[in-house]
């Protein structure tokens, strides 16, 4: 009976330790908050490839705001444009 008690008690001490350390993990409280948005995509008009629009390269282009992956792109659309004219 004795054995049966100090399992238990051994089963409910692990289970408080591993509840704390899990709840105070950060992707667990972001999980909880279900604050998660979508992040919004924006195309490369260089590469065609799809970033993350808060990480990405602004830059305005006759009149019209375009998003780059790097600087790479960006330079390289200025420049095939300006000899597309």
């Amino acid at each position: 009976m004795v054995r049966l008690l100090f399992f238990v008690f051994l089963l409910l001490l692990l289970y408080y330790i591993l509840h704390l350390l899990i709840r105070d993990m950060p992707s667990f409280k972001k999980r909880v908050k279900g604050k998660h948005e979508p992040e919004e995509l924006v195309q490369d008009p260089y590469c065609l490839t799809y970033i993350p629009k808060r990480s990405a390269l602004k830059e305005k282009v006759e009149g019209q705001v375009l998003y780059f992956c790097d600087e790479k792109c960006r330079k390289s659309y200025v420049r095939r444009e300006a000899k597309n004219g």
